[in-house]
């Protein structure tokens, strides 16, 4: 029984699936993907989180254990460059694969960085071996797990944070924010984070940043066609309200419509804290996770998500671009510490159109623009009445700098804020990315893959083991492999 279906529970399906087990999945809402599901509206299609791909052959993996390829379901293709970084000065900064041209992009920049950009390289690169191809599908259930690693992360740079990590190689400001932005991808602040997340740069040069065809959701689309090509299920509306246990273990769900169904194995692919704290009764939580850690634990910031579509085309603007406000350092600590709605931002702007014209009617374009902002423990910020306003000041921008005219040509539009992110996909605190990513709650300081109260009872998602983005997720499922035994012979 797996309960979610965004990437980390369908991942954790056809895992499940292919060792033999019967697998049914479990969705509280009327459509599969949690986070990566999507919305359509006016004839236009938004994704609803994830918008790029990285490490695909995760994805591959998962088709192969089928018998089957991506490429015959899903058709992939590579974003060059990744994104353009536009700097509030109005210099740019294109980040791609290329080596050379990603030295020519620092050059022009600042020459004198060129050598202090290459050290940091390899050191991603280095970081990117050892905390993601080795370390991120491996589980940490133990002391010892975490021990015997600890050398290597603390070596590569795992107690400094990711800005200071970079702030030793390269001195330009603009430069330091490029190759220091990548944790808010996954939830966290590049000022806190772990230096270990620096791996970021390198993984997507490595395997690169891919677009999926007719959306993310065609991947969703994809892999439940994978679960039920095993003979496994997914079921829509049906939301879990309890997890049942006897003699220590685990043995299936209660429905909120009052019917229990039993399983074998549970995988809960809802976030750690709501697992633990609303789905585990009480006399079930007894552990340092469980019994009031996560309650104290720091979550990653919210998002707030204007969707939107044109009824003209903005030829000149890329597939991924992040706008960057006056202030780098300031603006995250009224984001992550001061818990405040800051006046100025910095935002990600999707435009899928770019590439894939499927997603909007023809001669439109289609839209998202991201902003960080605080999650719900940011006192006396009332969403609902706040909403409105700062979607206002986020069109204004855009108009002024890349999408004249914008507010003109919008002909649909939606906002999430961060209660959509606690009351559809029950996200504590609102945090678009679950727990934050820093070193005392990474591998072993992570809520783990097995958990400590049940046996029989494991965790996929951003809430665990090694965290948020898609690989992590993807790779949480893959922790399942060393932990799950194969189904037993009926």
């Amino acid at each position: 029984m797996v309960i979610g279906s965004g990437f980390g529970g369908l991942a954790a399906a056809v895992r499940l699936g292919a060792r033999g087990y019967r697998v049914t999945v479990l969705e509280r809402l009327d459509a599969p993907g949690g986070r990566a599901r999507v919305h359509r509206q006016d004839g236009f299609t938004f994704d609803a989180g994830p918008t790029i791909v990285t490490a695909p052959f995760l994805f591959e993996e998962l088709w192969a254990l089928c018998g089957r390829r991506l490429a015959d379901d899903v058709e992939l293709v590579p974003s060059s460059p990744f994104y353009r970084l536009r700097f509030a000065d109005g210099s740019t900064f294109d980040c791609s694969a290329d080596p050379a041209a990603m030295r020519a992009e620092v050059a022009r920049l600042s020459p004198g960085d060129v050598g202090g950009y290459e050290r940091f390289m390899r050191l991603s690169e280095r970081m990117c071996r050892v905390g993601f191809e080795e370390l991120g599908h491996a589980p940490f259930c133990s002391v010892a797990s975490m021990a015997r690693v600890a050398p290597d992360l603390l070596r590569l740079g795992g107690l400094r944070s990711v800005h200071g990590l970079v702030a030793r190689h390269v001195r330009d400001e603009r430069l330091r924010v490029a190759l220091s932005f990548h944790p808010l991808l996954i939830g966290g602040n590049p000022f806190s984070a772990s230096g270990l997340y620096a791996l970021i740069a390198h993984l997507e040069r490595r395997w690169g940043v891919w677009w999926a065809m007719g959306g993310t959701g065609s991947l969703v689309r994809g892999l439940v066609g994978l679960v039920e090509g095993q003979g496994g299920r997914v079921r829509l509306g049906a939301e879990v309200r309890r997890i049942t246990a006897r003699d220590g273990r685990a043995t299936g769900v209660v429905l909120a419509s009052g019917e229990a169904v039993a399983a074998e194995v549970v995988v809960s692919n809802a976030d750690s804290a709501w697992t633990y704290e609303r789905m585990l009764p009480p006399e079930h939580r007894r552990r340092r996770w469980t019994a009031g850690r996560l309650r104290r634990a720091r979550h990653s910031m919210g998002l707030f998500v204007w969707y939107f579509g044109t009824k003209r085309r903005y030829e000149n603007v890329g597939h991924h671009t992040i706008l960057l406000g006056p202030r780098y350092r300031g603006l995250l600590r009224d984001i992550f510490s001061r818990k405040v709605l800051p006046p100025d931002f910095s935002l990600y702007l999707h435009r899928p159109t770019a590439t894939d014209p499927s997603m909007a009617p023809p001669g439109c374009d289609c839209f998202y623009v991201l902003s960080p902002v605080p999650n719900l423990d940011a006192a006396n910020l009332d969403w609902e009445a706040a909403a409105a306003p700062y979607r206002r000041a986020i069109a204004r921008h855009l108009s002024e700098t890349l999408l004249p005219g914008l507010e003109e040509a919008v002909v649909t539009s939606r906002v999430a804020t961060p209660l959509d992110f606690r009351d559809d996909l029950l996200s504590p605190r609102g945090a678009g990315f679950g727990l934050e990513p820093v070193l005392w709650q990474s591998a072993w300081f992570r809520p783990h893959n097995r958990s400590e109260e049940l046996e029989n009872l494991y965790l996929v998602g951003a809430g665990t083991h090694p965290g948020a983005g898609i690989p992590g997720v993807l790779s949480s499922a893959k922790v399942l492999d060393a932990l799950v035994p194969h189904a037993r012979a009926v």
